[in-house]
C-alpha cells in the first residue's frame, strides 16, 4: 500500500514538472511567434486613429491657457481659408511638451513667445535679436514667423484693494511683506526666467509659495487663498478681477513677443498662411479676444471676432465667420476617441496580462518579478507615466503614447487576478485532473482557466474602469477624448464645460462596469457564480 501511494505521489510530481515545462513552452511560443505581431499592430494603431485616407492635415498645437487656445483657433481658421486641411490640438501642456511635439513631427506649428524661446528652448540667459533666434531655431529644423504685433510678458499681480492697503506698487515692495502667500503656475516655478531667478534678483523673503494652475490661480486670488500670482500681461482676468500689475522696477522680465513656430518641412502654403498673421494683433486687441473667449466660454467665437471686427485682416481672408461644432458632434467625437484609447489599451492589457498572470501563478523569482513590475507601474501616477513616455523616441506626443501608458496602467489587475485565480484552484482538483490522464495543455484550457475565469474577468473589468478614468489625461498630450472639455473648463474656470467631459466619462465607466457584469452572467458557468 505504501508503495502504491509512493508511486502515485511520484506520478503526480512528475506530471507537475511536465506541466511546468509545457507551460513554459506555451509562453515561449507566445512570446516568439505572437509578440512581434502584436507590437506591429500596436505601432500601427495610432496611424489608423489619427490619419485619414486622404492627405494628413496640418496640425496646430496650443498650450493650456486661454490666449494660446485663441491663437491656435485663429491659425486653424486662416489655414482652413487657404484650403489646407487643418486640425487644432488644444491645451497640450507647457512649453517643453509643445516643443518636443514640434520637433518630433506630431504637430506642425504652435504659438510661442520670443522670451520663452530664448530662455526655455534655446537656454540663453541674454536677450537675442529675432534674427539670432531664427538662426538658432533653424539648426533644429524649425522656422519662426515675424511677431504678431503684441508683447505678452510675465507679470506679478495682486488684488487692487490689498495692494493699496499694504502700499505695494512694485515687485521690490514685496520685500516689506514676507508673510504674503504666493501662488505660481508650475511652469513658472521651474523656468529659467521664472520664480527662482526672480526671487534672487529682488531678494524676496517669501517662503509660503505654492504651485497652482494658471486659471485656478485667479479664483484663489479672489477667495484670498493666495495674495500674489504670476500672470500674462494680456490676461483679460487682470481687469475683470480688478487686479493690479506690480511694476517690474528692476526690469527682470524680457520681451515676450508672440510668434508662430513651425517645422521647416511643413507645406509651403501653410507657412505662407501663418505669415499672413504677422503684425495683425496689438496688445489691446489680444486682451479683448481673451476676454471674449472667457465671456462666451468659446475659443472659436474669439477667433471669429479677430476676423470680423475691426482688426487688420490677414491678406487673402475672404471667408465668412467660422462657427464651432455643435455640442452633440463634439461629444460624439470626444467619446469615440475616448473609447478608442480605452479599448485598444485594454485589448493590449488582456493580450499580455493573462499570459503573464499564468506565469506569475507558478510563483518563484519569475512570478514575483512579474507581479513586482506590474505593482510598481501601478504606483506611478498616470500623469507622471505619460511624462516619462513622451521623451522616448518611439512615443513622443502621440496617441500611441497615451495607449502605451493606459496599457501599462491596466496590467496589474489582470495579471494579479489571473495569478490568484489559478493559485486558488484546490490541489485535490489538480490531482484529479492529472489522475484522469489529461495533458497539461488540456488541463490549462479546459479546467484551470475556466475555474479561474471569474477572477480573470473581474481583473479585466477593474482594468477597463481604470482605463476609462485615466484616459481623460490623454488630452494633455493632444490625444483627445473626454479630457478635452475638462482641461478647457479648468482653463476657463467654467464648471459647465468641465461637466461636459466629466459626466460622460463617469457614465462611460458605469456602462463599462455594467457590460462586464453582463458578461459575467453570460460567460461564467452558473456553478462558478454561486
Amino acid at each position: 500500500m505504501n508503495r502504491i501511494r509512493k508511486a502515485g505521489k511520484e506520478e503526480i510530481v512528475g506530471s507537475g514538472n511536465q506541466e511546468s515545462r509545457n507551460w513554459d513552452s506555451s509562453i515561449l511560443f507566445f512570446l516568439v511567434f505572437w509578440l512581434p505581431d502584436f507590437l506591429l499592430i500596436f505601432s500601427c494603431v495610432p496611424i489608423f486613429l489619427i490619419h485619414s485616407a486622404s492627405a494628413a492635415p496640418a496640425v496646430i498645437g496650443s498650450k493650456k491657457f486661454t490666449e494660446s487656445y485663441v491663437l491656435g483657433e485663429i491659425a486653424k481658421h486662416v489655414l482652413s481659408d487657404a484650403g489646407i486641411p487643418v486640425e487644432h490640438r488644444q491645451g497640450m501642456g507647457g512649453t517643453i511638451i509643445l516643443w518636443q511635439a514640434l520637433r518630433g513631427g506630431q504637430i506642425d506649428a504652435y504659438p510661442e513667445y520670443t522670451g520663452t524661446i530664448t530662455q526655455e528652448i534655446l537656454k540663453r540667459g541674454d536677450a537675442s535679436s529675432l534674427e539670432q533666434i531664427r538662426e538658432s531655431l533653424a539648426t533644429f529644423g524649425v522656422g519662426m514667423t515675424e511677431p504678431l504685433g503684441f508683447n505678452n510678458t510675465y507679470a506679478l499681480v495682486m488684488r487692487r484693494s490689498e495692494a493699496q492697503r499694504l502700499g505695494v506698487r512694485t515687485i521690490s515692495d514685496l520685500r516689506k511683506h514676507p508673510g504674503l502667500k504666493i501662488g505660481l503656475t508650475h511652469e513658472f516655478l521651474d523656468r529659467q526666467d521664472g520664480w527662482q531667478p526672480l526671487r534672487e534678483r529682488y531678494a524676496l523673503p517669501q517662503q509660503n509659495v505654492i504651485g497652482i494652475d494658471h486659471a485656478l490661480g485667479y479664483s484663489a486670488l479672489a477667495n484670498r487663498s493666495i495674495d500674489v500670482k504670476d500672470a500674462y500681461s494680456t490676461d483679460a482676468k487682470i481687469e475683470q478681477n480688478d487686479l493690479v500689475v506690480l511694476q517690474d522696477d528692476l526690469q527682470f522680465f524680457s520681451k515676450y513677443e508672440a510668434v508662430f513656430l513651425f517645422r521647416q518641412s511643413t507645406r509651403p502654403d501653410a507657412i505662407a498662411a501663418l505669415r499672413r498673421l504677422e503684425g495683425t494683433l496689438d496688445e489691446r486687441r489680444m486682451i479683448r479676444l481673451n476676454a471674449e473667449a472667457e465671456r462666451t466660454k468659446n475659443y472659436t467665437n474669439a477667433a471669429d471676432l479677430y476676423f470680423n471686427v475691426g482688426a487688420p485682416r490677414p491678406s487673402g481672408h475672404s471667408g465668412p465667420s467660422h462657427f464651432g461644432e455643435s455640442f452633440p458632434h463634439k461629444l460624439a467625437r470626444w467619446t469615440l476617441r475616448h473609447l478608442q484609447l480605452a479599448g485598444f489599451s485594454l485589448l493590449l492589457s488582456v493580450i499580455f496580462g493573462i499570459p503573464l498572470g499564468i506565469v506569475a501563478s507558478r510563483g518563484g523569482p519569475i512570478g514575483q518579478a512579474i507581479l513586482g513590475f506590474a505593482s510598481i507601474v501601478q504606483t506611478i501616477p498616470s500623469l507622471a507615466l505619460l511624462a516619462l513616455l513622451v521623451p522616448l523616441p518611439f512615443f513622443g506626443i502621440s496617441v500611441r503614447t497615451a495607449i502605451a501608458a493606459l496599457f501599462l496602467y491596466g496590467l496589474l489587475p489582470i495579471v494579479r487576478n489571473t495569478a490568484s485565480g489559478l493559485q486558488d484552484i484546490p490541489r485535490s482538483l489538480r490531482e484529479s485532473a492529472i489522475a484522469l490522464g489529461l495533458s497539461p495543455r488540456t488541463r490549462l484550457w479546459e479546467i484551470y482557466l475556466p475555474m479561474a475565469s471569474r477572477s480573470i474577468l473581474s481583473g479585466i473589468k477593474t482594468s477597463a474602469v481604470i482605463n476609462v478614468g485615466a484616459a481623460t489625461l490623454a488630452a494633455l498630450i493632444g490625444a483627445g477624448g473626454l479630457g478635452e472639455p475638462i482641461l478647457s473648463g479648468l482653463n476657463l474656470n467654467d464648471h459647465v464645460t468641465i461637466l461636459q467631459g466629466a459626466i460622460p466619462a463617469a457614465l462611460l465607466a458605469l456602462l463599462v462596469q455594467w457590460f462586464f457584469d453582463l458578461l459575467d452572467r453570460v460567460l461564467i458557468p452558473q456553478g462558478l457564480r454561486l
